[in-house]
């Protein structure tokens, strides 16, 4: 869970107004401005809104900053929400078709959602009955991500185009899963740097749905703001951990071919696209808070104020895996977290994640339901999370700590190229 989380990356100054291959931002305050003077801002701002309040005529229009202004683009080679940074409030939904609906009623519904999802991250209402929910603000990063679970290529008489590396997930001896909120025929990922943006793009995919698809199972996460800290920095998760050092990068020479199918894979309906798996990572934070934090530290093998391994360095510094305490210990337990997870330690094994935070207040018992809405992608989970979960399943220390409680794995294809819809060429191939 934390050695290859997603972080949130810097965010170069862009100009005025400039397109890139994930996104287009205009106007406004930059980021890494908005980022580099957050207490500054936090102070001008509380000034202002105190001001307005005594105003004796509205105060004039100022321009978004760029967390509104901030837009990520619908049709592009990947489908967007895949390697844009952490955003601050997401939705997972996962939808079955309906008794009857089939191959025509879910071409219909992916031509719906992907011509709201392509208005809703421009900014622009919903094509119908636009709920106003999200009125005055701008895109706000919104992305909108849909994938294929296994039972839609049974459900949709589409079983030859079914890829074999949308098979079942094999059982691990750590879950404890609840069926209901597992899989699904339709996902869906929302994402945005404000709820309420979030909030109103799910209620327009669920307006659309209408009678071809229900929700099978709904969840809620969060991330930090942009802006809430002095400078960029790497995420942190329910348990104060720094979450995502050694996520791979855009910029590392093998990324296109860990996390994307190449664009002459198989099934030719993939290519571009990527396999994520989704998690419910329920986190038993009582249990962990009772913890010293020299004792958190060694389940993780990461320091908890910055990050850095524990044999010592920056966050990071390579870990000295060979290393050894007074006692001929080494330093980074053998069953450490992040040692575990290492790819070099897993036959190369890499996946991006790029999760959410949740909390759904408190359960029968009195504890938090808290946790991480673990998502990752990759181009072939055989190949990515399978090795990993699996050698957390034989003796990871953090595994008395959390709990699966839910698992989901859906295909995800490339990005819809202008006047197509996602899924178009599977479901009119």
């Amino acid at each position: 869970m934390t050695d290859q989380s997603t972080q949130q990356a810097p965010v170069p100054t862009p100009p005025a107004a400039e397109a890139t291959a994930s996104g287009v931002r205009s106007g406004g305050v930059s980021r890494r401005a908005l980022l580099g003077t957050a207490g500054a801002t936090g102070l001008v701002l509380g000034a202002a809104g105190g001001a307005v309040g005594y105003a004796a005529a509205p105060a004039p229009a100022t321009p978004l900053t760029s967390v509104g202004s901030d837009r990520a683009l619908f049709h592009v080679k990947h489908q967007p929400g895949i390697t844009e940074g952490l955003q601050a409030c997401g939705h997972l939904i996962a939808f079955d078709l309906a008794a009857g609906a089939g191959r025509k009623e879910a071409a219909a519904l992916l031509r719906r959602w992907s011509t709201t999802a392509e208005r809703l991250m421009a900014g622009e209402p919903a094509p119908h009955d636009d709920t106003d929910v999200s009125r005055d603000a701008g895109p706000s990063s919104l992305t909108v991500t849909f994938g294929f679970g296994n039972s839609f290529f049974t459900r949709t008489g589409l079983e030859k185009q079914r890829p074999g590396a949308l098979d079942p997930l094999p059982d691990f001896s750590s879950d404890h899963l609840d069926k209901a909120r597992s899989d699904g025929d339709l996902w869906v990922q929302i994402g945005a740097n404000d709820a309420l943006v979030a909030f109103h793009a799910l209620r327009a995919i669920q307006k659309d749905a209408g009678a071809a698809a229900r929700v099978r199972w709904q969840m809620n996460g969060f991330n930090r703001s942009p802006g809430a800290t002095a400078h960029p920095m790497t995420a942190r998760n329910l348990m104060g951990q720094i979450d995502g050092t050694g996520n791979p990068k855009p910029t590392d020479a093998a990324f296109d071919k860990q996390i994307f199918v190449p664009a002459s894979g198989e099934p030719a309906w993939m290519a571009n696209g990527s396999y994520a798996v989704v998690r419910r990572i329920r986190m038993l934070l009582d249990d962990w808070e009772k913890l010293p934090v020299a004792a958190q530290e060694q389940v993780i093998g990461r320091r908890k104020a910055d990050g850095a391994p524990l044999t010592g360095g920056h966050e990071t510094s390579p870990m000295e895996l060979e290393k050894t305490d007074a006692k001929g210990d080494y330093v980074i337990a053998l069953n450490a977290h992040a040692r575990i997870t290492r790819p070099d330690k897993n036959g190369g094994a890499a996946m991006l994640r790029r999760p959410f935070s949740y909390h759904d207040g408190i359960d029968a018992d009195g504890v938090p339901d808290a946790g991480l809405l673990f998502v990752c992608w990759q181009a072939d989970p055989l190949l990515g999370f399978v090795p990993v979960q699996r050698k957390l399943d034989r003796g990871d220390a953090l595994s008395r700590f959390i709990r699966h409680e839910s698992s989901a794995l859906f295909a995800v294809p490339g990005g819809a190229v202008k006047g197509e819809y996602v899924g178009q060429r599977l479901l009119e191939g």
